[in-house]
């Protein structure tokens, strides 16, 4: 591989794992990469990560070293690829109070006002990255440096479905209920995920999400 910054590296004895980096176009190849993947080595199970790609595989069945040269290969072939325009989907979000508890929090954090952290958090246009840690749950790139906060020092042990929480440059909404740890400002009735759909998740990878702030 010709780019210095990329590494392929072990995860125990049956998964690799491709690091290229943070970014949007490093993220767009990666989808690219992700795909052709998933068409040429079903056997495979292909994870998608921000910054990362991961084949998991049976070692017994698949040498390590066809999974690395197949990583190698799809992420040479990844650059320059032409990706088609992923939906726009518009999610109105309850900010604060009882929907967002999180929010005064934050604000204290950042030195801003409640207010001025729902404009930011619902001005930009945010793109999925990648899909994980629950079914339909979608990491979404964009968010505005100035209301980026840590996770809690301490996680919940129930987050409600539809909370949209925060953590480090991501923002994100919770599809089920589950334990978690990101800050929650804010809350959809949207439906992230079901099972009982064609597409069980309502996001994808390369979506673009638009929050608006409801009454």
């Amino acid at each position: 591989m010709s780019d210095a910054q990329l590494t392929i590296q072990p995860v125990g004895e049956t998964a690799l794992t491709l690091s290229a980096g943070e970014g949007l176009a490093t993220q767009r190849r990666l989808w690219a990469a992700w795909h052709a993947l998933r068409q040429r080595l079903p056997e495979v199970e292909w994870i998608l990560g921000v910054g990362n790609l991961t084949g998991h595989y049976d070692p017994l069945a698949t040498p390590a070293r066809l999974i690395e040269k197949a990583l190698e290969g799809a992420w040479t072939h990844s650059a320059g690829s032409e990706f088609e325009q992923g939906r726009t989907i518009e999610i109105p979000v309850r900010y604060g109070g009882e929907h967002g508890p999180d929010l005064a929090p934050v604000a204290e954090q950042t030195g801003l006002t409640e207010d001025e952290v729902i404009a930011l958090h619902a001005k930009p246009d945010y793109v999925v990255y990648c899909l994980g840690f629950l079914p339909g749950f979608a990491y979404l790139g964009g968010l505005d440096a100035r209301i980026s906060v840590p996770r809690r020092a301490t996680p919940r042990l129930r987050v409600p479905a539809g909370a949209v929480g925060i953590a480090g440059n991501q923002t994100g909404i919770y599809p089920l209920a589950s334990p978690g740890g990101w800050q929650l400002i804010g809350r959809t009735d949207t439906p992230l995920f079901d099972p009982y759909r064609e597409t069980p998740g309502l996001l994808a990878p390369g979506d673009t999400v638009r929050f608006v702030a409801a009454a």
